[in-house]
């Protein structure tokens, strides 16, 4: 599954679109995927798995990617994407281990507000790209 996760990102990738964009999308993605299981719950709890399976590959690449060397955002922006990333980490495995809809809420905040955030930073057309930010 990491493999479709991956694959996404760099099929999506070709598209012309910001790298902040692809990004946001692929977060909104995940949150969308999530909040459809909360919304329909208990019935939706088959999906659940699913849903956090490709939340939690979307997050390590995205944790990968952020926090390599060759990242040139600041230190404290990758410390603060690695940190959400192992919250992400944790919270999907309490919420298999315990399923809850409500469990859900703060995957699903994250995902939205990482993604409004890289939504208000995407360069205008007459900015040069920002490859490899986040």
């Amino acid at each position: 599954m990491q493999h479709q996760a991956t694959q996404a990102y760099s099929q999506t990738a070709k598209i012309t679109v910001s790298p902040r964009d692809l990004e946001a999308d692929l977060l909104l993605k995940a949150a969308a995927m999530l909040q459809t299981v909360q919304d329909s719950w208990p019935d939706s709890h088959g999906d659940l798995n699913g849903a956090l399976t490709y939340n939690r590959r979307l997050w390590t690449v995205f944790a990968t990617s952020v926090t390599g060397d060759g990242n040139p955002l600041p230190d404290s922006v990758k410390q603060n994407i690695a940190n959400l990333g192992l919250f992400v980490f944790n919270q999907s495995i309490v919420v298999q281990r315990d399923p809850a809809p409500e469990k859900l809420t703060s995957l699903i905040s994250i995902n939205r507000e990482i993604a409004a955030g890289l939504r208000s930073q995407s360069p205008q057309p007459a900015d040069p790209p920002q490859m490899g930010a986040a």
